[in-house]
């Protein structure tokens, strides 16, 4: 088999979509002639921790570790929960800062270029080349963010002749928190010339969306491929679904996540009409944020709505699966049209009607159009937004609220792995 080592910072038991993709790759690349070997830190500071996710790691997979100094424990002595809080990427909006969140985003921002990691890239160096050398290793993969593990494969790519495959999760200076990292100009150069020379040094740049591509192929002339990510379960035809008219969202809803116009769609419908608001229902599964709370109670939508916290990734497909109609939200924003989140194809592998909400481009839209699975609407569609969800109450209301989607088994996370698994072997 070929050996490959997969260089990755979140690894169970993190929590989260960061985690999921590669765990799903390794768990398959055995089948298509691939060994893997994943390297990650022995000590990491997790925002988010799910152990269930511990069980999906084979016995048999080989896992190396060495230790990470984070400063976010130094950090925590100035405050805790807004440490914590930027460590999962929430950044409170520039209004509302205090003089020490702003402290903490000016030294993360420019102290830790790319990112709070970055201390963890020398001593990676150090020893995985003893690593490469000993076991022969040809092939090493880098798997970003935190993009300070692309440099680890820009350092190893220098010192040996191997091939080394840049993964991106999400951009690097169009991440949506990049530019409210308080960066000076000198910082931003310095983003700059770490991005450029990973994506012109790589031997071949994979991303998650083709907008991606599209960004990157300004930049560079290595070769990108796009490989989306996906479900890994089988599709339930049968589950018996909640008899409340549930819209129910998975997974986080930052401050700049806050759907107004939806609140006020759902509102007017909740006011207008006795029968919907006798059985409509609102579940937030996952962190929600105090001014996404406060907007719902504003709109009076407060006594339909169930806020669950964040649950296991088992207790998201089950909530997944019975609800009548899923929420995908993405801010309204440039960085955003970047992004295709991961639970996207788990909501279209739950055969449950999607409605999205999100910026004027998006790889969404396309990915929703082409496979049936739900509609998308832009933050100015209102009056479109509260016909579909009418439609979508009328079909429930005759026990007929379905979806007939259309080419999901090329998103299995077994199909994307065997698109991986061409890269590697060729």
């Amino acid at each position: 088999m070929k050996k490959v080592l997969i260089i990755t910072y979140y690894w169970p038991p993190a929590g989260g979509p960061g985690v999921q993709r590669w765990l799903k790759f390794v768990k398959y690349l055995p089948e298509f002639g691939i060994e893997p070997i994943v390297y990650c830190p022995e000590n990491p500071n997790y925002p988010i921790m799910d152990t269930s996710m511990v069980s999906e790691v084979s016995s048999a997979l080989e896992v190396i570790q060495a230790p990470i100094n984070e400063p976010y424990k130094l950090a925590q002595l100035l405050s805790r929960s807004k440490t914590s809080d930027l460590s999962k990427g929430i950044i409170t909006g520039q209004k509302k800062q205090t003089i020490t969140e702003k402290l903490l985003l000016f030294v993360r921002g420019n102290f830790f270029i790319p990112d709070a990691r970055v201390s963890w890239v020398k001593p990676s160096v150090s020893f995985l080349s003893d690593y490469i050398k000993t076991h022969k290793i040809d092939t090493i993969i880098t798997t970003g963010p935190p993009h300070s593990l692309h440099l680890i494969g820009l350092k190893l790519k220098q010192l040996f002749s191997l091939q080394w495959i840049a993964d991106f999760r999400d951009p690097w200076t169009q991440i949506g928190y990049h530019k409210k990292l308080k960066l000076t100009a000198l910082s931003k150069r310095k983003h700059d010339q770490l991005e450029s020379s990973v994506l012109r040094d790589s031997d071949e740049i994979i991303v998650t969306s083709p907008q991606t591509k599209v960004l990157f192929s300004k930049r560079t002339t290595t070769q990108i491929t796009v490989i989306t990510n996906g479900y890994d379960f089988e599709i339930n035809h049968s589950c018996t679904l909640d008899s409340m008219f549930t819209l129910s969202h998975v997974g986080s809803l930052y401050e700049g996540r806050n759907p107004q116009v939806l609140w006020k769609v759902l509102s007017d419908l909740v006011q207008t009409s006795k029968e919907f608001s006798k059985v409509f229902r609102l579940n937030l599964i996952g962190y929600v944020s105090q001014d996404v709370l406060q907007s719902i109670k504003s709109y009076g939508l407060e006594a339909h709505t169930n806020c669950s916290g964040y649950v296991s990734h088992s207790e998201a497909l089950t909530y997944q699966n019975k609800t009548q109609l899923l929420l995908l939200i993405e801010e309204d924003s440039i960085e955003t049209q970047y992004i295709i989140p991961g639970k996207l194809f788990e909501y279209m592998a739950s055969k449950r009607p999607i409605i999205s909400i999100g910026p004027d481009v998006s790889d969404i839209e396309d990915i929703l159009s082409k496979s049936c699975a739900g509609t998308y609407f832009r933050y100015k569609d209102a009056e479109l937004l509260r016909l579909g969800i009418s439609n979508h109450f009328e079909a429930y209301k005759m026990n007929d609220l379905n979806v007939d989607s259309k080419g999901l088994g090329y998103y299995s996370r077994k199909s994307l792995t065997l698109e991986l698994s061409k890269i590697l072997i060729n």
